[in-house]
């Protein structure tokens, strides 16, 4: 029987990197992995509206820094850094309530995405606002799928969506794929989201998957060896 596994999970060390970043001594480690779980859930709820790809978290003895990856940075940096001043206060204000452990020194980075139709997260968001906004689903993604196609390195992408499709009666899934999709392939780099668009009539599920080419780890050594190479080449000559 086939095994389905999470696509990020999947390429785990050989492509992609933990989205925590620090080492704790047994006593700390529930602490801190709680505290990542419970803020990175509080934030990606506060900014949902906000084109957020990835929140990332790095930690050491006396300083905590946060993360936040997004396609329109002004959004939550506002004018004159206001909102990034008001986010953090809010972050801790959530920290103390819960009770969790506090560094000496707290960080906040805004990051902004290059590139944001070819990541699935603010792909998935754009659906589910599309949907929210009472649009056809059909028109939706297709549209969507045009725009990924067109992002630049992108190689295929597949969307699905499952519920209560046009306020239907009976719950159903409708797919659209474009180019190629190799899941099982270990160096191809996919990326993957789940999303939610809440209707009046029920929640619509949304899952996006973006193929964006091969990965080669050798790509500077192969580079270095053949500039070598050339060298050994020209002298012997």
């Amino acid at each position: 029987m086939s095994k389905i596994v999470h696509p990020y999970a999947h390429r785990l060390i050989m492509l992609r990197d933990w989205k925590s970043h620090w080492f704790a001594d047994p006593k700390k480690y529930c602490d801190h992995l709680k505290g990542d779980v419970l803020i990175r859930e509080y934030l990606e709820k506060k900014l949902r509206t906000m084109y957020v790809s990835s929140i990332e978290i790095e930690r050491n003895q006396k300083t905590t820094r946060f993360i936040i990856k997004t396609s329109r940075p002004g959004l939550i940096i506002g004018r004159n850094g206001e909102g990034v001043i008001k986010l953090k206060e809010d972050i801790l204000k959530k920290m103390a309530k819960l009770k969790l452990t506090k560094s000496e020194d707290f960080k906040l980075e805004i990051v902004e995405v290059s590139n944001p139709e070819a990541d699935a997260t603010i792909v998935a968001y754009m659906i589910a606002e599309g949907l929210e906004k009472r649009m056809p689903y059909r028109r939706v993604i297709k549209q969507m799928v045009e725009k990924v196609m067109m992002a630049h390195g992108v190689q295929g992408v597949r969307v699905v969506l499952g519920g209560r499709l046009g306020g239907a009666e009976i719950a159903r899934t409708e797919e659209l794929k474009r180019g190629s999709i190799p899941l099982q392939t270990f160096r191809a780099d996919i990326d993957f989201k789940r999303e939610r668009a809440t209707l009046p009539y029920g929640v619509i599920g949304i899952k996006v998957w973006i193929y964006r080419g091969k990965i080669f780890a050798d790509k500077k050594i192969n580079m270095h060896n053949a500039a070598d190479g050339a060298e050994k080449k020209l002298k012997n000559n």
